[in-house]
């Protein structure tokens, strides 16, 4: 499950770098070990500084935004080096920007880097969020420049040494601080941290290695899926810096209201107008469901206002196991607000009959069922 580095740090998710800054620089200066020894504090103090690692990178920062942990595959751990926490070199780097405390300089990040993760929402009925579809989606995204295949430099000619770092990728300034004189390092100007420039570019990407493209995509959905829910396509995203390994594409869906059904979870409700003599004497209605097409509904005789009727294994399937919810069908009984003559005429003599001469009329195999029944059902029924 992915960390909440927005909580760890204390901020909102659009804080803007310098909020984001300024909350560790507060909780650098109250949790680390070499100010306060606590156990509890060491470990909060580690958990805060990753998270100052995460959301001070723009790519870090866009995982986290589209529900992913940039850490949780081992990548990082934490921004800590050495043994334990890393000295006072943590609440440096939030002070001034990139304290070197390793005792030489760091090794360039290189112009190949891996690409962003892309996200996209797409609409679906409820039946294809019950049935699954491939939908064909258009991307606009960068993709790997057919020019230079990545490499970003024109013809035969190659990339070199940058002049402005000597090839490290940063540049070291001296800064007065309350402690004294700090050596600080910064990302290279010139190279932006690459350790090399390209002299002569590709025309087509200008040395960046990928062009922006429109494309398209058949992005599988499975049967299941719900509002909000997204589903992850590898390797389907930005294509990095300098030909990097692509980042994934989510897919989000949004799930288009129903003229019939209300969905919760992977069930299904539905409301039936019954008229009132169909629900005294007893029914059958066929409600057209979403995945079994017309299927027919008993409405037992004597149904109350209010009731609801159940169809087993008729709503939506699991995601994943593929088990089927239910359907609910809630009971609307149509009660007359104003009766004609023969209704009326027809009521009388319904209620005037024995208990006995009633099971009589209302019994299907009964001779007299064309009768009285029959004229009640029609009258009352509209048909």
């Amino acid at each position: 499950m992915a960390r909440d580095y927005y909580g760890l740090l204390g901020v909102a998710k659009n804080a803007t770098d310098q909020e984001i800054k300024r909350a560790y620089r507060k909780l650098a200066r109250e949790l680390h070990p070499d100010i306060n020894p606590d156990e509890t504090a060491q470990a909060r103090f580690k958990d805060v500084s990753a998270a100052y690692e995460v959301l001070s990178d723009p790519e870090k920062r866009r995982i986290v935004d589209l529900g992913g942990d940039p850490l949780e595959s081992g990548g990082g751990g934490g921004g800590f080096s050495g043994a334990g926490f890393g000295g006072l070199g943590d609440v440096f780097e939030a002070f001034f920007g990139g304290m070197n405390t390793s005792g030489g300089a760091r090794k360039p990040r290189g112009r190949v880097q891996p690409g962003a993760d892309s996200l996209l929402r797409t609409r679906l009925s409820l039946a294809e969020c019950a049935v699954g579809v491939t939908k064909h989606l258009t991307v606009d995204t960068a993709i790997l420049c057919d020019v230079c295949t990545g490499a970003g430099t024109n013809g035969k000619s190659k990339p070199v040494r940058c002049e402005t770092c000597g090839g490290a990728g940063e540049v070291q300034s001296v800064q007065r601080s309350f402690l004294g004189q700090v050596l600080t390092s910064r990302p290279c100007p010139t190279c932006r941290g690459a350790g090399e420039t390209i002299p002569d570019p590709c025309h087509k990407c200008g040395g960046d290695g990928r062009v922006r493209a429109r494309r398209e995509i058949a992005a599988p959905i499975p049967a299941g899926v719900a509002n909000g829910m997204r589903v992850r396509l590898a390797a389907q995203g930005e294509v990095g810096p300098g030909g990097g390994h692509a980042g994934d594409l989510y897919v989000e869906i949004v799930e288009q209201p129903h003229d019939v059904f209300v969905r919760d979870g992977d069930d299904l409700h539905c409301t039936i107008r019954v008229p009132m003599v169909d629900a005294a004497l007893g029914t059958t209605v066929v409600i057209d469901t979403i995945l079994d097409g017309p299927t027919e509904l008993t409405i037992a005789p004597g149904t109350q206002p209010g009731e609801v009727s159940v169809l087993r294994g008729h709503g939506m399937p699991r995601l994943r196991s593929g088990a089927r919810g239910d359907l609910l069908a809630h009971l609307d009984i149509v009660i007359p607000a104003k009766l004609d003559s023969k209704q009326t005429d027809l009521l009388r003599k319904y209620k005037g009959m024995r208990p006995s001469e009633r099971a009589e009329v209302m019994s299907t195999q009964s001779e007299h069922n064309s009768g009285l029944f029959a004229r009640l059902r029609a009258s009352f029924s509209g048909r």
